[in-house]
């Protein structure tokens, strides 16, 4: 069974930066798919940041710039590299992973942005 265990969130001040991971309970040398999504209280969740084999990689416009997704094989390990935060970046920060065609997702870490 695939398991997804995100870590990193936490407070941190409008302009701070946080590294979110995203841990694997299977080689993620072969999931072709990952991503990071976002809820905010009241709000849908959103995709936040996509990355497809080891180079493409999508971003919504309000992260575009501040927000870097990167994967490493080796560690069975997906982070979210989130910079110049803002109190609009507040949410719970899930990590997903595509594997023949099923949705598979982690328990969320929170982020709050705030002074």
């Amino acid at each position: 069974q695939v398991q997804l265990v995100e870590s990193g969130g936490g407070l941190v001040q409008p302009g701070g930066s946080l590294r979110l991971s995203c841990a694997t309970s299977i080689s993620i040398f072969s999931i072709y798919f990952m991503a990071w999504y976002r809820q905010a209280p009241g709000k849908q969740r959103e995709l936040v940041a996509q990355i497809i084999g080891d180079s493409t990689h999508y971003y919504t416009d309000s992260v575009k710039g501040r927000f870097t997704i990167s994967r490493d094989n080796a560690k069975n390990t997906v982070y979210l590299q989130m910079n110049s935060l803002k109190p609009e970046d507040t949410a719970v920060y899930y990590c997903k992973a595509k594997i023949d065609s099923r949705d598979y997702w982690g328990r969320g870490t929170q982020v709050t942005v705030s002074s």
